[in-house]
């Protein structure tokens, strides 16, 4: 005699009696309980209620939080944090570019030279780095490029070029080795087969193993990025008038130094979540050649549990 086994819903048979005239029992199909998933959910919320208890009852005037969030101030500070960003992150994509070229190369001076300035930028602090450019001045007196350049060092090194130098050079260390490992990922067969239509080694690398690296390179830049959103924070260290110091300065002086943190943490926040929307799609569009179809997109799948959720009312 056969067992039936239960396989849910769908393999309730149908109505009537079976072969030798007995008729079928009906299947009741009982959902399994997750208890753990109802015991973390009231822990995780009663430790959520508990935070915003906490900060409720703290000596926080909310009512500063929001009247300073879209002061003139911080609206400066927040612009100017997006060009540091912005600039910094540009300068780093092109030194990481031309380092990780210099690093594949078979010249063993600039290989060297390449592993050396990943060496040197990667292994000290970015704090430390902002402070070096920012005493510059206490060394050098003049910057002298021979006819093409001489100035005063300290009206060159502003406090947007101290963090421009400070952020960009850094972030270039890390982005060479993404870049690196980007590179690396495209079969060597491509390289050899432009060799083998007449292109030259930087024809090639411009033409046929960058694109294709992207798809590996898009992913760690864009979390480079979100990144560098918050490191720039530092820079408030060198006098550049950011996002941080800008609510600093307001916070000193109108005593309200913890509400204009939280001014600073709601922008921060807001920054990098928008920039965070943008990476995802930018994701999605090189990894076109690589995927059969996409995966849905956030508002796809919400559209699509609205028609399922409309179907099912229409059903009853």
């Amino acid at each position: 005699m056969t067992d039936k086994i239960d396989k849910g819903p769908a393999a309730t048979p149908p109505a009537g009696p079976d072969a030798s005239g007995n008729p079928y029992e009906a299947i009741k199909a009982i959902p399994v309980r997750h208890y753990g998933r109802w015991i973390s959910a009231v822990v995780v919320a009663v430790l959520l209620g508990w935070l915003i208890y906490a900060f409720s009852q703290g000596k926080v005037i909310w009512a500063t939080v929001g009247d300073k969030l879209f002061d003139p101030s911080v609206i400066a500070g927040l612009g100017n944090t997006v060009i540091i960003s912005i600039t910094s992150m540009a300068l780093g994509l092109v030194l990481g570019i031309l380092f990780a070229v210099m690093r594949l190369s078979n010249n063993p001076v600039t290989s060297f030279v390449s592993w050396l300035y990943i060496w040197f930028f990667r292994g000290t602090p970015v704090y430390v780095q902002l402070l070096v450019w920012f005493s510059l001045p206490l060394i050098f007196q003049y910057i002298n490029l021979g006819p093409i350049y001489k100035n005063e060092t300290v009206d060159v090194m502003t406090p947007f070029m101290v963090a421009l130098l400070g952020l960009g050079l850094n972030e270039g260390a890390y982005m060479a080795e993404i870049v690196r490992a980007g590179i690396q990922s495209v079969d060597e067969g491509q390289s050899e087969a432009s060799h083998a239509l007449g292109m030259t080694r930087t024809q090639t690398m411009r033409r046929v193993v960058l694109p294709q690296a992207m798809r590996v390179i898009i992913p760690p830049t864009g979390n480079e990025f979100i990144n560098m959103l918050k490191t720039s924070s530092l820079v408030s260290a060198v006098q550049y008038t950011e996002l941080l110091r800008a609510s600093s300065n307001i916070g000193s002086t109108a005593g309200a130094v913890i509400e204009m943190y939280f001014v600073a943490s709601i922008w921060y926040l807001a920054l990098t979540s928008v920039f965070s929307v943008g990476q995802y799609y930018l994701e999605r569009r090189y990894a076109r050649g690589s995927l059969r179809s996409l995966p849905p997109t956030p508002l796809q799948r919400l559209k699509a549990n609205l028609n399922m959720f409309r179907r099912t009312e229409v059903a009853k």
